[in-house]
């Protein structure tokens, strides 16, 4: 007697469950491939992306910025100085964690003519630029102070209490440019 033919779906069945096993073994290597992928490169990446960082944040600001900023200025209308350098006060901040920077910038200020009121470190010693900060009346003389220092940040008295200035009425806080 001849064995009855099994059915057509018992036939398949077999490699529609080796079909599934083997995708389910290939999406177990690929995951750990992309695995070990990201571990061997991200080292490496890190580092890459930590440079360009670097890099972009110590680039010196390109001449069409710098362009820019003059046009914006150019359109305020800034007060004139109603003040003499001589009668300007200025307190110095040290703000870039060098040892006699603000001493050394007062005394430069003082041969170009202005009133040094003081000399002290800033609140925080990681300011990255150069700083010229001006009391509520006092706009184009912090405009004339930058200008003589070749600062191109001017703004109002900001973090700084106006007693902390000892009557000045300008502030000067140096950073590392």
């Amino acid at each position: 007697m001849d064995a009855p033919l099994p059915a057509p779906d018992a036939l398949i069945r077999p490699w529609r469950t080796a079909t599934l096993v083997a995708s389910l073994v290939a999406a177990v290597e690929l995951v750990l491939l992309v695995v070990a992928a990201l571990l061997l490169l991200a080292k490496p990446l890190a580092h890459a992306v930590q440079h360009h960082a670097e890099a972009a944040a110590f680039e010196p600001a390109k001449a069409h910025t710098a362009a820019t900023a003059k046009k914006k200025v150019a359109r305020t209308k800034v007060p004139a100085a109603k003040l003499l350098r001589s009668d300007t006060g200025v307190f110095v901040f040290n703000g870039n964690g060098r040892s006699g920077a603000a001493s050394g910038a007062a005394s430069r200020l003082s041969n170009t003519g202005y009133r040094i009121r003081g000399t002290g470190n800033a609140a925080h010693q990681n300011y990255a630029t150069t700083v010229v900060m001006y009391r509520p009346g006092f706009q184009g003389e912090g405009v004339r102070l930058a200008h003589d220092l070749h600062v191109t940040v001017v703004g109002p008295l900001d973090g700084v209490r106006a007693s902390a200035l000892h009557g000045a009425q300008l502030a000067v806080v140096l950073g590392a440019r």
